[in-house]
């Protein structure tokens, strides 16, 4: 029976341009999606996903000018959620590490001994390794918020045209520091999505 409706939520996610205008999404059900979507795997778990979650008639039309050919979601959407991931999401490590050993996920020795190599290791990335590390993960996130929202009634449409040199700005966030990811519009269609074809297993798969 999960199967079935792990496969329905699977097969039901399309990437949907229109939405229904009058349809909002509460700010403690954005949360609960948002926090399902973040059990999403990131590299040695350091969840470099922040977030903006723009839903306000003010906020939209702060936007609009960023979102360049994908108007139609910002104006009609319940959400436009932001994504960008941290370059310095490694000043986390000690919250999120000793939050493993408080919930007796870890000993205290394994969390010290981990972050004594993964925190050096990370600082001395250079910014296209850091870069590429939390587009992966955010990627990984942004797929996850999809399906999640689509399991809660809703629909979602993945944006990568915006403009991307402005848009941390606009919003409030340190370009330096937060790399746009991805922007995913969120609400519940006014158009019906088209179904699209995707290649066999065999166009792709090879065993080795």
């Amino acid at each position: 029976m999960e199967k079935q409706w792990f496969d329905d939520v699977l097969r039901a996610r399309k990437s949907v341009k229109v939405y229904d205008p009058n349809v909002k999404i509460s700010h403690e059900e954005m949360d609960e999606m948002l926090g399902k979507a973040a059990l999403a795997p990131s590299s040695i778990n350091m969840q470099p996903w922040r977030v903006v979650v723009v839903d306000s008639e003010e906020g939209k039309e702060k936007v609009r000018p960023a979102m360049q050919f994908n108007t139609r979601q910002n104006d009609t959407s319940a959400a436009m959620v932001v994504i960008f991931g941290d370059l310095r999401n490694y000043e986390y490590g000690e919250q999120i590490y000793q939050g493993n050993v408080d919930k007796g996920y870890m000993p205290q020795e394994t969390k010290d001994d981990l972050l004594s190599k993964f925190l050096p290791f990370y600082k001395g990335l250079s910014l296209p390794q850091m870069t590429s590390i939390v587009n992966i993960d955010c990627s990984l996130f942004a797929m996850q918020f999809m399906l999640v929202a689509k399991a809660h009634g809703y629909d979602t449409n993945p944006i990568g045209g915006f403009d991307r040199e402005n848009i941390a700005s606009i919003l409030g966030l340190d370009p330096e520091r937060y790399v746009p990811v991805m922007v995913v519009a969120v609400g519940k269609a006014d158009q019906a999505a088209h179904h699209t074809y995707r290649l066999d297993v065999d166009a792709f798969r090879r065993y080795f």
